[in-house]
């Protein structure tokens, strides 16, 4: 549950996926994100936008960027990965809003 959060706090984790939702149609470079450990709340990470990376699946945007930028091995199996994707998101939504990849430094 925490694993994302230790990731992007570790350094090894530098792209956040998201959907591209009304929400994140609004990010734009320069801004910043806080990020909240889901066990411990008080704990957080503060991080800057540096690039928006648009893209029509989830598969496609891991395609163009090796494992490394979401902070696993190189040789993790890529759709196993975005299989797991899809136990937050909905295919449908994916399909609606498109995806997002947020490319991230830490403050």
């Amino acid at each position: 549950m925490d694993k994302p959060f230790e990731l992007m706090k570790s350094g090894k984790k530098t792209i956040e996926i998201r959907l591209n939702d009304e929400k994140r149609r609004q990010l734009n470079v320069g801004d910043e994100i806080e990020f909240t450990k889901i066990s411990n709340s008080h704990e957080k990470l503060l991080a800057e936008v540096i690039e928006l990376l648009h893209y029509p699946t989830f598969k496609y945007l891991i395609d163009n960027f090796g494992m490394e930028y979401y902070g696993y091995p190189a040789n993790t199996d890529v759709d196993e990965f975005v299989e797991s994707i899809y136990t937050i998101y909905k295919k449908e939504d994916e399909i609606k809003y498109g995806v997002l990849g947020i490319k991230l430094r830490l403050k």
